[in-house]
């Protein structure tokens, strides 16, 4: 009876209260059931519980759909407190600061032709919207219209349940800013194009799509700017259609459409990944999609709550990056370059920021999906191949965001966890061509590039801006390339210099503050220094944010705050320390410093990146139990199964990654090496079945709210006591038996061999 209890709240279609706190006894076989595509899209520009959208799709798909609530080109195009719907909107939008390309809508309505946004908008209500990973329906009231959704890798087919009528409409609009329409209604067929976007495209970007019709046009139409025209085809900045017919009652009318960034030719080539199936066919081919992928994790012994978070960040880790390449008519890889604007063979990948995703979303995907990684870095090599850099943010092509030359993370961390198949040369010469020169924008190579390898760190006072985040990023960006240098067995010279490198880290720390502050170029530390001040030599965070971004060097930080004692007090002032914030360098709040402010976690944000890691610190310094403590406070207070159940941006999948490294009990800390750092499990069993038909088993058994702490734990029966585990010990399978307490145990984890990778001590030991 309980778990029926539990069953009729996970089935509830808007999931914005929970009152299920029971334990779970035995998970749904369908995963899907736990994810709420809604997590996160109680947000705004002022404050972001996510900066989600429902996102409708196959994982990492090439397209995706959404209901689109916000006007045409708004980053929130789905918000959770909107209540009309204006379309259905195939989208490629990875945040709503990014915001989309190659977008159009469809839109099914009746009574009064009203082609603009607004005029056709209709009433809706969470009470009769159903929105899965692989399915959406809602209920648009003003139409008295039923509309439903599924969609393929590249297509989609909508079901539109229609009530009696002689006035029953369906409006496509191909946006703004440049777009084609033409209506063939023999063929009951419209074609088009759009070329809004929102930059990282070549000239001659577009995306094109086909849509069918299983029903015969009375009416068909083009429209100009919402003005309707004479003819079936039309160019215009803002062009689209309309078509109409008579409906009886519940008369269903089934529309068919795909998309290409290469030609109408193979939009129609997209579209067979439909074929004959009909409605209900597509959408159980997207649920099994979707179970496939999530059921490589199976989590046992959570509450309902537990389990709807769990999934559904597993879903959000499973979008991105997208497959940004289509199956031509003999069924080979090409794709469409946002680089050079050409159609070229091989695999090509976007909508991720490097910045974000290295830490954890990748090192998930190496682990969890090694094929797929394999196929990504191709798509890298085509990529730098194609536009001369690595992309750091690519949304389609490169974007001029954010810091660092975080690509060398993510070709680093592959190759040494084993993914093969591609040509590593090609991406070690892109890795030295990024690392050792500034790029066609600042988001590209490295900005103050020459400084950096003289002085050794990015001055404050050259006109650069975020500068000591910069240093940091590039000296753990060395370090992975020394990683890299090693495994391919590159010049001892070359393997050097980028070790050497990677300590310029070293050069920020200021012994007076005991934390990271920029410096200026004659070798002083910039005056004033406020160490809660956002920006300014930080990137979207302040000094008691990035003092902690030394991820391959741990031990090196903790001496140069002189000792682990020490080290573990500046620590524990992250928590202690009040949310207070100096603003100046945005001139007022911006949405970060808010989020930071209302957790109630002092100076911890972990809702944006650069602090994210921070809690499994403790384990490098013999306090594992605080680790613990914290990554269990952290799931439990910022991470809830509700729109507002993020605390800042999910940020294509990095966010949601961490809850998921984090439930399981470990987190990869330092990409680009084989450890992960032991945190505590959530679940009282969790089973990963990894791609090479292995099994990692970790059982809690006496997990709870109240034991969240490590007293014991066994690998394959054999005791340990290691604060981490290797990615070579996971991927040969094997079972972890972890004893949990509600008092932490002090002793355990405490020994210098017990502690995790840094390279101050991989210099020590070969001395």
């Amino acid at each position: 009876m309980i778990l029926r209890i539990i069953s009729g709240c996970l089935l509830a279609a808007s999931f914005t209260i929970s009152v299920c706190a029971q334990e779970v006894v035995k998970p749904f076989s369908d995963l899907t059931e736990y994810v709420n595509p809604l997590i996160g899209t109680a947000s705004n520009p002022g404050l972001s519980n996510g900066n989600t959208y429902p996102a409708i799709a196959l994982p990492w798909g090439m397209n995706f759909w959404m209901p689109q609530t916000g006007p045409m080109g708004d980053g929130w195009a789905y918000t959770y407190s909107a209540s009309k719907i204006k379309g259905f909107k195939q989208t490629h939008q990875p945040s709503p600061w990014m915001n989309d390309y190659g977008q159009f809508s469809i839109m099914p309505i009746t009574g009064k032709l009203e082609l603009s946004e607004e005029g056709r908008a209709s009433w809706f209500s969470h009470k009769s919207e159903i929105a899965k990973p692989y399915y959406y329906s809602v209920y648009l009231a003003d139409h008295n219209i039923t509309a439903e959704l599924a969609p393929t890798e590249r297509a989609a087919i909508f079901r539109f349940t229609y009530p009696k009528s002689d006035s029953s409409y369906i409006v496509i609009d191909a946006f703004d800013r440049g777009s084609y329409i033409k209506i063939i209604p023999e063929q009951q067929k419209i074609i088009g194009y759009t070329t809004r976007n929102s930059g990282g495209v070549p000239q001659n970007f577009k995306n094109y799509f086909v849509i069918y019709f299983d029903k015969p046009f009375a009416l068909a139409k083009t429209w100009n700017k919402y003005l309707l025209q004479s003819g079936s085809e039309i160019t215009s900045d803002h062009a689209g259609a309309v078509i109409g017919f008579k409906t009886s009652m519940d008369e269903q009318v089934h529309v068919r459409v795909a998309s290409s960034f290469i030609s109408f030719e193979q939009a129609e080539l997209n579209l067979k990944e439909i074929g004959t199936d009909n409605f209900e066919a597509v959408k159980q081919k997207g649920q099994a999609a979707w179970n496939k992928e999530l059921s490589r994790i199976v989590v046992e012994g959570g509450t309902a709550d537990q389990l709807r978070t769990f999934y559904s960040c597993l879903y959000r880790a499973l979008l991105f990056p997208r497959k940004f390449y289509e199956l031509d008519a003999a069924g080979k890889v090409v794709h469409y370059s946002p680089y050079n604007g050409q159609v070229l063979p091989g695999y090509m990948f976007t909508d991720t920021g490097f910045w974000d995703t290295f830490r954890s979303l990748f090192p998930f995907l190496n682990l969890m999906y090694p094929s797929l990684s394999a196929n990504i870095q191709e798509g890298l090599v085509n990529a730098y191949k194609e536009g001369g850099w690595l992309p750091e943010w690519a949304s389609p092509g490169y974007r001029n965001i954010m810091i660092g030359s975080n690509s060398a993370s993510i070709v680093s961390d592959a190759y040494i966890k084993g993914i093969r198949g591609y040509d590593i040369n090609a991406l070690y010469e892109a890795v030295l061509k990024n690392a050792n020169n500034e790029g066609p924008m600042t988001a590209v190579g490295r900005a103050g590039v020459k400084d950096y390898n003289t002085l050794g760190y990015v001055p404050y006072d050259i006109g650069i801006n975020e500068n000591a985040a910069r240093t940091l990023e590039y000296a753990y960006d060395d370090f992975t390339i020394y990683q890299l240098a090693k495994a391919l067995n590159r010049p001892k010279k070359e393997i050097e210099l980028f070790a050497k490198r990677s300590q310029n880290y070293r050069n920020l720390f200021d012994k007076q503050t005991g934390l990271m502050r920029g410096k200026n170029k004659d070798g002083k530390f910039q005056t004033p220094f406020n160490p809660v001040k956002w920006g300014d030599a930080f990137t979207e965070g302040n000094s008691w944010h990035y003092t902690w971004s030394v991820f391959h060097d741990v031990q090196g930080l903790i001496d140069l705050m002189g000792g682990k004692e020490k080290f573990t007090a500046k620590l524990d002032s992250v928590f202690t320390l009040p949310p207070v914030f100096d603003d100046t360098y945005y001139g007022g709040v911006i949405h970060e410093i808010r989020e930071m402010q209302i957790a109630d976690m002092g100076q911890y944000a972990h809702g944006n990146q650069p602090i994210q890691h921070m809690i499994y610190l403790y384990n490098y310094a013999g306090q594992p139990w605080q680790t613990q403590y914290w990554v269990r406070e952290t799931m439990n207070r910022l991470y809830l199964p509700t729109p507002d159940g993020y605390c800042g941006d999910e940020d294509n999948g990095q966010t949601s990654a961490w809850y998921v490294f984090s439930a399981l009990g470990f987190y990869p800390v330092c990409p680009a090496t084989d450890q992960y750092i032991v945190g505590a499990p959530l679940f009282k069993k969790a089973t990963l079945n990894l791609e090479n038909g292995k099994k990692v088993v970790i059982n809690a058994p006496a997990n709870s709210n109240d034991n969240k702490y490590i007293s014991a734990a066994a690998m394959n029966g054999k005791p340990f006591t290691k604060n981490w585990v290797s990615h070579l010990e996971l991927t040969s399978g094997v079972t972890i038996d972890f004893t949990m307490t509600a008092q932490p145990d002090k002793q355990r984890g405490i020994g210098e061999e017990d502690f995790p990778y840094s390279l101050s001590r991989e210099k020590k030991s070969k001395k």
